[in-house]
């Protein structure tokens, strides 16, 4: 075989390969089979706007099977503004076949807003269980508990475009449920009849402005946990005690500053004492024999004050 052969073979498959991508036959072939006549022209159009034909047509013959009457152009339209058209398609025959309105339009726009669109319906028709983390609070008696609620809930198709998801209803029931332990008045109670929290979460309808509804709301497990009133007096208790303890020191340091200041005028006047008796026998005011009286009573005193110190070291305390 020569060059010419050759490159006419290639150039032939080449063009088969691009007539095939352009007309996917084997596709225009499924539906044919399938009870659905699809226009070529416009699987070619497809290409032209690209648009992935088997994301088109495979859904389109799922629906026309259903039952359901959907058009090419506004599942090409979904396509392009970024949807999951399979995804929409199987909602919408899911949704049928449970008797759940839901148009094309609202399908489509749940699709668009991010949410699983299949996902809600099958919430819809089954509902689902929520499991809420490990939640503490204080009852008024100072103890802590700690529940753990499984929240039943089934999917709101009017509200899942706008509606907040399932963390808004696990941060709702978590609220609640510690204003319902808190508002008890011993733990004893609420380990009694831990339905009443169930009572008091579902009586706030939690599920407004969500895209659930809440059925039932079930209290899986309660514990008791720390003594957080005793924890508390214990902690304001060792407070208190170093407030005190300052205010002693305090007390403690300005009497000693007050002592020091007493002594400190003591020591003053005593020397002013020489200068006073100075002054006296100069102005004639005080003689030899008053001065030597005086310093006898002096020596007399710190006799007394002597033997008064060795008997009570001698008796003790």
């Amino acid at each position: 075989m020569d060059v010419a052969a050759i490159v006419i073979v290639v150039v032939a498959i080449l063009l088969l390969a691009a007539f095939f991508y352009v007309i996917p036959l084997g596709l225009w072939i499924t539906a044919l089979f399938a009870g659905v006549r699809i226009n070529i022209g416009r699987l070619v159009g497809m290409r032209l706007r690209k648009v992935v034909p088997g994301e088109i047509i495979r859904p389109y013959i799922s629906a026309a099977k259903a039952g359901l009457d959907l058009e090419i152009p506004q599942m090409e339209a979904h396509y392009l503004a970024g949807g999951q058209v399979g995804r929409v398609v199987q909602a919408l025959i899911s949704a049928d076949r449970a008797n759940i309105e839901l148009s094309w339009r609202r399908a489509t726009a749940i699709d668009l807003a991010g949410r699983n669109v299949l996902e809600a319906v099958q919430v819809s028709v089954t509902p689902k269980v929520i499991e809420t983390p490990r939640v503490a609070a204080v009852a008024k008696d100072g103890i802590q508990v700690v529940a753990v609620a499984r929240v039943t809930v089934r999917a709101n198709i009017d509200r899942l475009v706008g509606g907040a998801g399932e963390e808004t209803i696990i941060a709702r029931v978590g609220e609640g449920t510690v204003s319902s332990i808190g508002s008890a008045e011993t733990h004893k109670r609420v380990l009694e009849n831990p339905d009443n929290i169930s009572r008091y979460v579902l009586q706030r309808g939690l599920d407004s402005g969500t895209a659930f509804e809440i059925l039932s709301i079930d209290i899986a497990d309660v514990d008791v946990g720390r003594n957080i009133g005793a924890e508390l007096q214990t902690n304001q208790a060792e407070a208190d005690k170093k407030i005190a303890q300052a205010k002693a020191e305090e007390r403690r340091a300005m009497a000693v500053a007050q002592e020091q200041e007493m002594r400190a005028k003591l020591v003053e006047a005593e020397a002013e004492v020489p200068q006073a008796i100075a002054h006296a026998f100069r102005q004639g005011n005080l003689g030899v024999m008053d001065y030597r009286q005086l310093q006898n009573v002096e020596a007399d005193t710190r006799m007394r004050t002597s033997l008064a110190d060795g008997e009570h070291d001698r008796t003790g305390p």
